[in-house]
């Protein structure tokens, strides 16, 4: 089903009002007896508010997290308001157990993502076909809004994007998030269009864009997938800025601060990446296999509505 609920001068607090008046019509007229949500944005959080208002157990896949930014403070909002986690891993739900969750309503399934990057096959070809993106060599550049930092956010974006133009490198850019400050990104990245070292995107499919990072020389920016997918194939990040501070992953990749120098100066020295295929990747089970087994046993629509704070 869907639903814009934002408009071009897109506002946080207001898309969240939006998205919750429209999504408690549409529980309305279905009346679910789950509600599945994922993730740290402001979409899961209004379907966790509609669904615990409304009675309707609500199940948050990948809470306990540590996102960053404002993103940080949504997921863990998502997970108070949630019945049910589906989480990654212990470390996911000693946290949410420090929140005060219920450990028998907590359940490690892994990690969503992670399995569509073991089980991708769309090739890189196909990739670039659909895309139209003619590279041989490329980086991947993706840089979100800090919204502490939103008085700087102007200065960071112009960095951020003359190091860009000023590296010579090819570059395929996905378009930021609509976080308080993203106007300051789209209006640096004006001075991307028509250059052909550059090809711009709002978004790609997940498939696709894995198949592009697998064959990427590098990716940079402050993208939580500098951390996590990245890493999982093999594929060397430059973490730029403040974004990511605090989580896993971030002592395995080149951390630098937004400023024109740091960053111009990372990207001329990273060598080209060598693919690698992560062993790990032979080893991850498939996270949809155990969401599945939990939705058909039953115990998922066992779990208590009314919640109950858990004192260590």
């Amino acid at each position: 089903f869907k639903y814009i609920n934002f408009d071009k001068y897109f506002q946080m607090d207001k898309a969240l009002a939006s998205t919750i008046d429209g999504f408690s019509k549409y529980i309305c007229e279905i009346g679910p007896d789950l509600i599945v949500v994922h993730g740290d944005r402001i979409e899961p959080l209004a379907a966790a508010i509609v669904g615990s208002l409304n009675n309707i157990l609500v199940a948050h896949i990948e809470g306990g997290e540590l996102s960053g930014t404002i993103d940080d403070s949504l997921r863990h909002a998502i997970s108070k308001l949630s019945h049910i986690h589906l989480v990654n891993d212990k470390i996911a739900k000693n946290r949410l157990i420090q929140l005060g969750e219920d450990k028998k309503s907590i359940f490690i399934i892994g990690s969503p993502d992670l399995e569509i990057l073991s089980n991708n096959s769309v090739s890189l070809e196909a990739a670039k076909e659909y895309y139209e993106i003619s590279f041989k060599n490329y980086a991947i550049a993706m840089f979100h809004p800090v919204t502490t930092e939103f008085s700087s956010m102007d200065s960071q974006a112009r960095d951020f994007t003359q190091a860009l133009l000023d590296s010579g490198k090819n570059f395929i850019v996905i378009l930021p998030n609509n976080d308080l400050g993203f106007e300051f990104i789209l209006q640096n990245y004006t001075k991307l269009k028509d250059n052909d070292k550059f090809k711009i995107f709002p978004s790609l499919r997940f498939e696709c864009f894995i198949a592009l990072l697998e064959n990427a020389d590098f990716i940079i920016g402050n993208s939580s997938c500098i951390l996590k997918e990245a890493i999982f194939l093999g594929i060397k990040g430059i973490n730029v800025g403040t974004r990511q501070q605090g989580r896993n992953g971030i002592n395995q990749v080149c951390n630098i601060p937004c400023e024109y120098k740091s960053i111009l100066e990372s990207i001329q020295a990273i060598s080209p990446h060598i693919k690698q295929k992560n062993k790990i990747k032979k080893r991850t089970k498939n996270s949809s296999e155990y969401f599945i087994k939990l939705l058909e046993s039953g115990v998922l629509l066992e779990i208590p509505k009314q919640k109950k704070f858990q004192d260590l």
